[in-house]
């Protein structure tokens, strides 16, 4: 499943001007990488998973998942991409509080529809034990830990089995060893399953994890990286 952008141009209205948040970026992101957006805040990196994860549209370029140019899509398709193709982990959980651990991973399923209960519940089993949370499914966001919120926010993204998953700073609020068992945990199931990675981060720990780093400035690919 790959993402290709091409020549994609991103402005924003500030006051009576434009602000250009992305600079003519072309890129290509194939099937199975672990790759990471890196630069410092304001460098386009949200703008960029934004555009990917069709929450955002190009001013100008375009941006192709599996040959599908995105913004030639309806809404309706848009939303079903997002459901059957995109996970999204973002680094505020985005938790339902009134939901259980394991109500938060099955919604998605929910959502999407077409699985039986004991579908959705061996689904949502086997997501928990990976992340380590078999014990906690009964539990609510609030009485988790950062850590463990990101967690569920990981399982959730996973749930439906997509070929792309969009993390946005997803140790931006954990402690720094909470923050390294996350990331190796997303490189496991990277390795495991063969889904796609792209997240954003400044955080030089997390980086080093990568296996292709694409470094922004102002808006522009300064560098990228294969290791």
């Amino acid at each position: 499943m790959s993402v290709v952008l091409s020549n994609v141009v991103k402005d924003y209205p500030l006051g009576t001007s434009m602000v250009r948040a992305l600079h003519s970026i072309n890129l290509n992101i194939e099937k199975g990488e672990f790759t990471t957006i890196a630069g410092p805040s304001g460098c386009g990196k949200s703008t960029l998973l934004n555009l990917i994860g069709c929450m955002d549209v190009a001013t100008s370029g375009t941006v192709a998942i599996e040959g599908q140019v995105t913004n030639s899509l309806s809404d309706k398709e848009q939303t079903q991409l997002r459901l059957n193709t995109l996970g999204f982990i973002f680094q505020s959980f985005n938790l339902v509080p009134v939901l259980s651990v394991y109500q938060n991973v099955e919604l998605p399923l929910l959502l999407k529809g077409g699985m039986t209960h004991a579908q959705r519940e061996e689904r949502v089993g086997v997501l928990l034990e990976q992340v380590g949370l078999a014990g906690k499914a009964k539990n609510r966001s609030h009485e988790l830990s950062g850590g463990q919120r990101q967690r569920v926010a990981i399982a959730r993204a996973l749930v439906t089995q997509p070929a792309i998953v969009l993390a946005d700073e997803p140790t931006a609020n954990l402690d720094s060893e909470t923050g390294q068992t996350i990331i190796e945990l997303m490189r496991s199931l990277n390795e495991r399953q063969k889904t796609t990675f792209i997240f954003s981060s400044h955080d030089p720990k997390v980086i080093e994890h990568a296996r292709r780093i694409i470094r922004l400035q102002d808006g522009r690919i300064l560098e990228d990286q294969r290791r």
